[in-house]
C-alpha cells in the first residue's frame, strides 16, 4: 500500500505528492531536514529535533513555517496515517520555488515536506556485531552544524565505504576525525568517552547530546576534544550515534581491529540505556 506524505499542508498517497522543478531545494540544496526516531508509536527526542530545525533555519534566514505543537500534529497525523509503530519520519523545509538564480525573492512561500519510513529500529543487526569504518577527506562546507540537505559529500564517502567492503566513513580534517557520514564519532580509552567538542565543525546531534547526558548520570567519564583515526585505532572501543542508529559499535577503522573485535561494554550499556530512557520520555 502507498504511504501517505505531507507536502505543503496536504495529506497525499505518495504517489501524488509533487514539488516544482524550480523549488531551491532541488536546484540549490538550499533547505534543511530533521528525522525523528518513532519507538512504538511515539516520537523519540521531538523536542530537541524541533528546536535544531529552528536553529538550522535561522542559520539559513528562514522562518519557521510551524509552531512546535503544529509540527507535532503533523507528526502525529503522518504516523497515524501510515500505522507507523517503528521507524522514522523525515522532514524538509526548503526556502520554496522561484526562477533559478543564486539570490532569492523575499517572502517566498517555503516548501514543507515530510515522510515516513519503516524501520524495527530497537533491534539492529549492525548494533549486535558492529560495523566497519575507513576514514576519509572531509571536504565538506565549513558550516556542518546546520542540518542541512547538502548531503552529496556524505553520500560519496558512504559509497566509497561500502565498495571498499565497510559500512561507513569517519571524516577527517587537519589531522581529526569530525564525525561519521550521517552520525557523530566517539571512542574509549581508559573508561572515558572521547568525542569532538561542539562548533560549526560537526553537527550538533540531537541524539550525541542525550548518550552524553545518560553516560554523565552513569557516572561515565566524558572529555569533548578531537581525536585522530590513529588514536581511534588504538582505543578499548569506538562507536556512532544517530537517530536512526541510536548508539551503534566500531570494532574496525581502515582494516585495524577496534579493542577485542566486538561491540564493548560501553557502547552496549548506552544503547540500552538511550533505549529506555527513550521509551520512558517519547512523546
Amino acid at each position: 500500500m502507498s504511504r501517505i506524505v505531507y507536502v505543503n499542508g496536504e495529506f497525499l498517497p505518495e504517489d501524488q505528492a509533487k514539488v516544482s522543478v524550480f523549488d531551491r531545494g532541488f536546484l540549490m540544496a538550499d533547505g534543511v531536514y530533521e528525522v525523528t526516531t518513532v519507538i512504538d508509536g511515539k516520537l523519540v527526542d521531538f523536542d530537541g529535533h524541533a528546536a535544531r530545525l529552528v536553529r538550522s533555519l535561522g542559520e539559513l534566514d528562514m522562518d519557521a513555517p510551524h509552531s512546535r505543537d503544529e509540527w507535532l500534529a503533523i507528526h502525529r497525523e503522518l504516523m497515524h496515517r501510515n500505522d507507523l509503530e517503528n521507524g522514522l519520519i523525515y522532514l524538509q523545509v526548503t526556502r520554496g520555488a522561484t526562477d533559478r538564480d543564486f539570490t532569492w525573492p523575499e517572502g517566498l512561500e517555503q516548501t514543507v515536506v515530510l515522510f515516513t519510513q519503516a524501520k524495527n529500529v530497537t533491534e539492529s543487526p549492525a548494533a549486535k556485531r558492529g560495523i566497519s569504518v575507513i576514514s576519509v577527506p572531509d571536504q565538506r562546507w565549513r558550516r556542518r552544524d546546520i542540518k542541512t540537505v547538502q548531503l552529496l559529500y556524505p553520500s560519496m564517502a558512504k559509497m566509497a565505504a561500502v565498495r571498499a567492503g565497510a559500512d561507513d566513513a569517519w571524516l577527517v580534517e587537519d589531522g581529526f576525525v569530525t564525525e561519521g557520514t550521517s552520525n557523530n564519532a566517539y571512542i574509549v580509552k581508559g573508561g572515558r568517552i572521547v568525542t569532538r567538542d561542539l562548533s560549526h565543525d560537526i553537527l550538533h546531534g540531537i541524539t550525541r547530546a542525550a548518550v552524553l547526558r545518560y553516560a554523565r548520570e552513569a557516572q561515565m567519564e566524558v572529555v569533548e576534544r578531537p581525536f585522530t583515526i590513529e588514536e581511534a585505532q588504538a582505543a578499548d572501543e569506538a562507536f556512532i550515534t544517530s537517530a536512526s542508529s541510536f548508539v551503534t559499535p566500531v570494532v574496525k577503522i581502515d582494516g585495524t581491529t577496534v579493542g577485542l573485535g566486538g561491540p564493548g561494554p560501553v557502547a552496549k550499556r548506552l544503547r540500552e540505556i538511550y533505549i529506555d530512557e527513550s521509551r520512558k520520555a517519547a512523546v
